[in-house]
């Protein structure tokens, strides 16, 4: 009788977490931009000047901010490119802490947030908690909600909720 147990044990334990390996193996794999999506529609002379991304390091405090209003390259720099200054900028000042703005990331490619994911794991002082401080809000889009579901899983994020305005 325990012979037949084992078989069915065994596949409840597989379909219970099939999702945890695919997901993470495809997260770590992609490590470059890709040319998902259609391009880039500029509507505005104001979102024209509106960069896709942007970080500030803080010295005093040990901190980097990064923001995202779109996860697609803005064509001077690949978002792979960008995320490689940002974790050069805090490893170069010991960064204790990374905040993470994504309370207006209005569209991209969830796959160009890889690099992102791989730098944060890759740093202990992010995964602990208070190391990392996740900004959501009203106008997060999926590839927001991809990244903070994914630091939630694998990081300690402080999660911290724009109200709508």
């Amino acid at each position: 009788m325990s012979n037949q147990l084992l078989p069915q044990r065994r596949d409840a334990a597989r379909r219970a977490g099939w999702w945890a390996a695919p997901l993470l193996t495809l997260v770590l794999a992609c490590s470059t931009d890709t040319a998902v999506g259609p391009a880039l529609r500029r509507e505005s002379a104001v979102t024209a000047r509106e960069t896709n991304y942007s970080f500030f390091a803080t010295p005093s405090d040990r901190s980097v901010h990064v923001r995202f209003a779109r996860v697609r390259s803005d064509g001077t720099e690949s978002v792979s490119d960008f995320m490689r200054r940002v974790f050069a900028s805090a490893d170069a000042m010991a960064a204790t802490k990374l905040v993470l703005d994504l309370s207006e990331t209005k569209g991209g490619d969830s796959f160009l947030l890889v690099p992102l994911l791989k730098g944060i794991l890759a740093r202990e002082q992010f995964t602990r908690r208070g190391g990392l401080v996740v900004i959501l809000g009203p106008n997060s889009f999926s590839q927001s909600q991809n990244a903070a579901t994914l630091l939630e899983q694998y990081a300690h994020p402080i999660f911290v909720n724009q109200p709508a305005i």
